[in-house]
């Protein structure tokens, strides 16, 4: 059966790849519960080419990989091997080595000191253990420019021995904890993180087409990278994450396609139930997305490497928490998402909500870069705004018939 909200969302997806400023392809999809209630692609895989983006397209998924990477840890605390208020330097000591930048001294040098308190894995999982992003963060972008800090796309232990930004636990800041938290996981149970995601996580939800590495069939489906210009023009990029990395991010390294996502984000509409297995109790999830910031909050994201990021914030102005593995919108959104649903995004311009309440999921996949990229954000949440309105439509077509 054809959603409501079909017309409208392929509508959406039409005008994004003709727009003034255009997104090059995109693919867009919700699921309820039991499955998949829209699934759309528009444009091509690469600006000028001759594949057309399709549903099975593979995107460079980026930070909507972190969630992935707190679940593998909620698993670990459910069986007892992580305690989330434990020093994360229990289980891997080198965290317990960072110091906190105090500054730059006159001579340019770094000035480092010790960290007040521990970084724990809950910390890591909220964000609030003292790690940035050089994109986001005009410190780490000096450590890169002038230090020679390797960039976290290199994939490599190097880009993840940062100094700490603030005192672990003081404010929130995006930035690499979950490639840290990756860290402990692979240390407690031994495997890599992907071997970590395939049996844990990928295995129980029928994933097959998400990974650290891509496979020779996957390349064939791959989307260009695409590079925004001031003009509004896009220019395909020769990007690729590493093919073998030393390390893989659990930040932000996972190449997959959105349909596999999308059971991902079923899970988490579920309870921890996937189509071939549970990934995690309900009691585990309920406790998750609870808010676990106490009284901190996410604030906007500041373009600080302009090729890479514009200025971003989700709903500016109204507060947001974060959870274990995923924003919350405290209030309800303009788009029509109820208070306490979940969201976040990935730095090429994918985005995602859930909302446990209504039963439903969505997500939104361009190549874009710089993030919050003004066609594909603003038409990920126009998306987002028909889908709300379809489902308050069809909650009052009982009424209307009644009044008839």
């Amino acid at each position: 059966m054809t959603h409501p909200f079909s017309t409208d969302a392929d509508a959406i997806l039409d005008r994004a790849v003709r727009a003034e400023a255009p997104v090059a392809g995109v693919v867009a999809m919700v699921t309820d519960r039991d499955g998949t209630v829209y699934e759309g692609a528009a444009g091509a895989r690469r600006l000028g080419g001759d594949q057309p983006m399709t549903a099975d397209t593979v995107f460079a998924l980026f930070s909507t990989t972190k969630a992935i990477t707190a679940t593998a840890a909620l698993q670990l605390v459910e069986e007892g091997r992580l305690d989330l208020d434990a020093p994360a330097a229990t289980y891997l000591p080198e965290i317990g080595e960072l110091k906190v930048l105090d500054g730059f001294g006159d001579d340019g040098a770094p000035r480092l000191r010790e960290p007040k308190r521990e970084i724990t894995t809950r910390m890591l999982l909220t964000h609030t253990a003292g790690f940035g992003y050089d994109f986001f963060n005009e410190h780490y972008n000096r450590l890169a420019e002038d230090h020679g800090q390797p960039s976290v796309i290199t994939a490599t232990k190097a880009a993840l021995t940062t100094p700490l930004l603030f005192d672990p636990g003081e404010r929130w800041e995006y930035g690499s904890s979950l490639d840290w938290c990756g860290q402990v996981v692979e240390r407690l149970t031994g495997d890599r993180l992907g071997d970590v995601f395939a049996a844990r996580i990928f295995g129980p939800l029928g994933m097959t087409d998400t990974g650290f590495e891509l496979r020779d069939d996957q390349r064939t489906r791959l989307a260009t990278m695409h590079a925004r210009g001031a003009d509004g023009s896009l220019t395909p990029m020769e990007f690729e994450l590493p093919s073998s990395p030393e390390v893989h991010m659990g930040g932000h390294g996972l190449y997959g396609s959105v349909g596999d996502y999308m059971r991902f984000l079923r899970m988490w509409l579920n309870d921890g139930r996937g189509e071939d297995g549970v990934v995690l109790r309900p009691e585990t999830v309920r406790m998750a997305v609870q808010n676990h910031l106490g009284d901190l909050k996410v604030t906007g994201l500041p373009g600080v490497i302009p090729s890479l990021s514009n200025d971003a914030e989700f709903f500016p102005g109204m507060p947001k928490s974060w959870c274990l593995p995923f924003m919350i919108n405290d209030e309800a959104a303009p788009t029509g998402r109820p208070a306490g649903a979940l969201s976040w995004a990935g730095l090429a311009n994918l985005f995602y909500w859930i909302d446990r309440d209504n039963g439903y999921a969505g997500f939104w996949a361009t190549q874009i870069l710089p993030f919050g990229d003004a066609t594909s954000f603003g038409s990920y949440l126009e998306f987002e705004t028909a889908f709300y309105s379809s489902l308050a439509g069809r909650d009052r077509q009982p009424e209307v018939a009644a009044a008839q």
